[in-house]
């Protein structure tokens, strides 16, 4: 078991480069396979996904390198279709690999996706869109088994979003003809990946927008990529600052990336300033309530970070409600901070004609928390209970450190080279899954 503990009290104040972004890199390493020749990836992310990732590419037949961020893959030999429920059970995102398969061998069989538990997230929009192209996909005991000649279509998500629109931009490339997606998430993360595909010689226009459009080509060739700024990394650092009344400084960021969190941010009372590629954020003495902040696709307020903003809110002065509109059961974090001495209170709202099941928080700030024992139950709910830690009063433990790892290149040495005291215990090396593997830069 690892966690993080924390003695609470500190400010933090410096400076850190951010690494390249978990929801790009996931992805990419997906469509890699596509590619018969060679790929290079740099600023690529030393987390726990990204490990997983690599041993599913090593699994279908791929060579793999990975030193320090740069990750070599020469997918040549990929020949193995099957891919297990041993790494595929521990990241949602592994469903990608069934519309760069399908493209790549025709055929794929996947067990059905996990990662985080943050309530029903159906990969219905995945493979109806895939069914669309052609491919013909059966559910057996918990296995997807897929296969077909895949044509273009046009396709509409009646929601928007990221993954079915990634798994079906990775379906197009090697589809017969034009595929066109309607109602496309819009995440700068899909932007990345149509840079990585079309890098390959790939067709593939309107990514940022709500129309994708992928015309179908015959062969890819080798390339080098650099991973875009993981945005919810910096949006974390930006909310540890802001809660300890302290200031950062963010390089290797792309601050149009950051809008809608620094926005809020400067509502609650931060100075905010940019450069092309850095940012800096002043916390207040105090942080200010915001009477309404809901999550939403991009542009919108991104759901990655509400944890981390219930987190902040939880000491703001006054009365804050937040709306979760993307995922029905995120909302663990609140119970931990709950535990630290916050006031939230949680309402589920249950859907309606033309909504998804949603949870509310209410949440009256606090003048200060106090360290406790608690329990990180996903990625950013983890990432929120040590920034809580850090600004607490007394010594805080955050245990399930694998969640946090799933996302974030070394936290703790990122957190104490800016002025907070973090460190990750290991209890004794019996955990299932993959951690960073590496001692932290």
């Amino acid at each position: 078991m690892r966690q993080y503990y924390i003695r609470g009290g500190t400010r933090i104040a410096g400076q850190i480069a951010v690494s390249g972004a978990k929801n790009a890199i996931l992805p990419i390493l997906a469509a890699v396979c596509l590619n018969k020749g060679e790929s290079e990836i740099h600023n690529c992310p030393r987390i726990a996904d990204t490990f997983i990732s690599i041993e599913i590419l090593k699994h279908i037949g791929c060579r793999v390198e990975f030193t320090g961020n740069t990750l070599y893959v020469d997918a040549s030999q990929v020949s193995e279709i099957n891919i297990p429920e041993e790494w595929v059970g521990q990241m949602r995102s592994s469903v990608l690999f069934m519309g760069a398969m399908l493209g790549r061998t025709g055929q794929v069989n996947i067990a059905h996706p996990g990662g985080c538990d943050l309530g029903e997230r159906s990969i219905g929009y995945h493979i109806d869109g895939l069914r669309a192209m052609g491919a013909e996909i059966v559910a057996d005991n918990g296995i997807l088994r897929c296969k077909g000649t895949l044509k273009g279509a046009n396709i509409h998500l009646a929601t928007a979003s990221v993954g079915a629109t990634e798994n079906l931009m990775l379906a197009g490339i090697f589809a017969k003809g034009t595929t066109i997606i309607t109602n496309a998430a819009k995440e700068p993360e899909i932007v990345d990946l149509a840079l990585f595909l079309n890098g390959m010689g790939a067709k593939v226009y309107g990514a940022g927008t709500s129309k994708i459009t992928i015309e179908g080509t015959q062969a890819l060739t080798s390339t080098t990529h650099q991973v875009m700024p993981d945005r919810i990394v910096a949006g974390t650092y930006m909310a540890a600052a802001a809660m300890t009344a302290g200031i950062i400084n963010l390089t290797s960021v792309r601050p149009e990336d950051l809008t809608p969190v620094t926005s809020e941010l400067i509502k609650m009372g931060c100075e905010i300033k940019h450069g092309t590629d850095n940012i800096t954020v002043r916390g207040p003495k105090r942080l200010k309530a915001l009477p309404y902040l809901e999550t939403a696709e991009h542009p919108g307020f991104p759901t990655d970070m509400q944890a981390q903003f219930v987190a902040a809110l939880s000491v703001a002065e006054g009365r804050s409600t937040v709306m979760e509109r993307i995922y029905e059961s995120r909302d663990a974090h609140a119970k931990g901070l709950n535990i630290m001495g916050a006031n939230i209170v949680t309402q589920s709202i249950p859907a309606g004609e033309t909504t998804k099941k949603r949870t509310l928080f209410e949440i009256q700030g606090k003048q200060a928390l106090t360290g406790a024992v608690v329990h990180a139950n996903d990625l950013r709910g983890g990432a929120a209970l040590i920034l809580a830690g850090i600004a607490a009063q007394g010594d805080t433990v955050v245990r399930n450190a694998h969640y946090v790892e799933r996302g974030y290149e070394c936290i703790e040495k990122d957190l104490s080279d800016v002025g907070a005291d973090v460190r990750l215990e290991v209890l004794d090396d019996g955990e299932k899954g993959l951690t960073n593997k590496a001692a932290c830069r």
